[in-house]
């Protein structure tokens, strides 16, 4: 009985389409819903399944149907679950991760430090401008500032210290306060 439908479909038949499906939905569906666990999406996938059953009825042989039907709607199944799982890291990974308040509060001390400084180092002699502004605010490393300004290491460490020493003597703590 099944053979005659299952060759009318694969000539292109709807109606024995339908009649196999009302056949096995209900088997899809159980196979589909002992990989998803899910009624909604065991449903959503059996729909999809169903499709992909359809369009590969053309390169369906003749060796057990049932057994080929499952394989398709297990594997899709799996393909699912793989599906869901990387969207759901992906939305693990997307959420802000929740920051202490003290975190939080030392964050924002940064920024506004930052931001005082900034101001004040308009004040600062372009030589040292440069190097406290990478090294602090833009937090780059020795070498990086040394490349972006064409010349050793040990020029941004002499002009680091020298800007330190500017700034001890001409700014007061309670400025930054």
């Amino acid at each position: 009985m099944v053979d005659p439908l299952i060759e009318k479909a694969k000539n292109g038949s709807e109606h024995a389409f339908r009649m196999l499906v009302e056949m096995y939905k209900q088997y899809v569906f159980k196979c589909i819903y002992g990989v998803l666990r899910n009624q909604k999406d065991a449903e959503d996938a059996s729909q999809e399944a169903w499709m992909k059953i359809y369009t590969s009825l053309p390169q369906y042989e003749h060796q057990g149907f049932k057994t080929w039907m499952t394989r398709i709607a297990v594997n899709h199944a799996i393909d699912c679950k793989r599906r869901q799982a990387r969207q759901r890291e992906d939305l693990v990974d997307e959420l802000p991760v929740k920051e202490s308040r003290d975190a939080v509060e030392r964050r924002l001390l940064k920024k506004e430090q930052k931001q005082l400084v900034l101001r004040h180092l308009e004040e600062v002699p372009e030589s040292y401008r440069e190097v406290i502004e990478g090294f602090y605010i833009k937090e780059k490393s020795y070498q990086q500032l040394a490349n972006e300004q064409h010349v050793q290491v040990k020029t941004i460490e002499t002009r680091l210290y020298r800007a330190r020493l500017w700034m001890r003597k001409h700014w007061k703590e309670e400025d930054f306060i």
